[in-house]
């Protein structure tokens, strides 16, 4: 990945868990909820973070094979199951989101964590 892309990724990413934070902790009374809820189930009502990132993906115009790729090759180290069989763009899709929404989740973690850190 060349620079300039790893820079659009992180600004990405950044964008994404400065979003997602805000509305997790507006959702869920706080941040210590937010991080409880997440933890527990990332895709209850009050979490929603397939839709979430679904959202990015149309935000940023990602939710096509040339945007799936840029996510894939900035997270090519991770692990996945393997997507379900079916068009080459639905897969890329598919494995994108994922990478992208298990990455997203473990940032807004972490974020959260030290935001109830520092309140209490």
């Amino acid at each position: 990945m060349n620079l300039y892309e790893r820079q659009q990724f992180d600004f990405l990413l950044f964008t994404a868990v400065e979003r997602y934070v805000e509305r997790l902790i507006q959702r869920n009374e706080g941040a210590e909820n937010a991080l409880a809820r997440l933890r527990s189930d990332p895709q209850s009502d009050t979490v929603q973070l397939n839709a979430f990132v679904d959202a990015i993906f149309q935000d940023f115009l990602l939710a096509n094979s040339a945007g799936a790729c840029f996510i894939l090759q900035a997270l090519e180290t991770q692990t996945l199951p393997a997507p379900e069989p079916g068009k080459i763009e639905t897969m890329l899709i598919a494995m994108a989101k994922t990478a992208f929404g298990k990455l997203l989740c473990q940032k807004t973690d972490e974020f959260l964590e030290q935001e109830t850190m520092y309140r209490t």
